[in-house]
Parts: structure tokens; C-alpha cells; sequence
């Protein structure tokens, strides 16, 4: 696969998921495409299977996910409250799972908001607030509202670099 899949036109079809059978006919058209590269069982790889390794990454601490590992259902969902964008701190206004409507993520859902969070990151509204205003993708407790001032204050932030190319 010589260009990447994980564009603005996917982001749009994640974001509107719910409201429009043409995305979510365009999120699954992407999420099953090949991305050229075959795994380690020597099946061809799919865009779903490098979000989920990406996204799997992303949290292998939390996780115990070892580097390449596909995030699962249980990967996702015990993660997703830990993401919120803004600065180091809380802010309400911009909690990630909250504002893009996934109240519950389960087997139907969570490889969406893995690409989501993906596809965010690469060209979306967070990657946008990073370049404009310097917001990132904070990955904090499993509830930041019961941090105390001084825990937010002390968070460890680390930057990640995804890996490049074709997803």
C-alpha cells in the first residue's frame, strides 16, 4: 500500500459514524483494505490490525501488551477513560471519550474508537489543536476527577512517536 488510508476523509467517517450508512460503508471499505505487509501468522495485514497494534502501543504499559500485539476489546475499553485532551491538568471541556459519544465501548465498537484515536492523532482535530494551540492527547488516572491538583500537577508526560508510513 503506497499511500496512507488513514486520512481526514476516515476521520470524517469515524466522527460520523452514526449518522451516515456512506461512512460507516467508508470506515469498514478502509478498516479492511490490505495494508501490503503480512503478519506474523503469514496472513495479510488489514488496516483494522495495524490500528489495533498501534493503539496497542500506545498503552502497552497499562496494557501488558508486548510491542506488535493487536489491542483487544478489554485493551480498549479499560483504556479509553484515560484519554483527554487539553494540557498537563484537567480539562472537563475536552474529555476524548465523552465528547466524540462512545459511552460504552464494547465488541461492536472498540475497533472505531481505537482508529479514532488514530486517526485523530495523524489528522484530526487533536492533530490541529497540536499544531495551533499546543494540545495533546494526555494519557492520565482511569479518573482524573479524582486527582488531586498536585497529582495533575505531577503527571508524567511522555511523547510518543507513532510509527510512520502506511496505515
Amino acid at each position: 500500500m503506497s499511500e496512507s488510508r488513514i486520512d481526514r476523509k476516515f476521520y470524517d467517517a469515524i466522527v460520523n459514524f452514526t449518522g451516515s450508512v456512506e461512512a460507516q460503508d467508508y470506515f469498514y471499505e478502509v478498516m479492511d483494505s490490505e495494508t501490503g505487509k503480512v503478519n506474523k501468522n503469514g496472513e495479510k495485514e488489514t488496516v483494522r490490525d495495524r490500528v489495533l497494534k498501534v493503539y496497542g502501543l500506545l498503552f502497552c504499559e497499562d496494557t501488558g501488551l508486548r510491542i506488535g500485539e493487536n489491542a483487544g476489546v478489554e485493551d480498549v475499553a479499560e483504556t479509553a477513560d484515560r484519554l483527554y485532551i487539553g494540557e498537563v491538568g484537567y480539562d472537563p471541556d475536552h474529555w476524548y471519550r465523552i465528547k466524540h459519544n462512545f459511552h460504552v465501548i464494547d465488541e461492536d465498537n472498540y475497533d472505531r474508537f481505537a482508529a479514532l484515536v488514530i486517526a485523530d492523532l495523524r489528522c484530526g482535530n487533536l492533530h490541529d489543536l497540536a499544531q495551533t494551540e499546543r494540545k495533546m492527547l494526555i494519557v492520565g488516572e482511569a479518573d482524573p476527577l479524582d486527582m488531586t491538583m498536585e497529582q495533575r500537577q505531577k503527571q508524567h508526560l511522555q511523547a510518543v512517536t507513532l510509527p510512520g508510513g502506511d496505515i
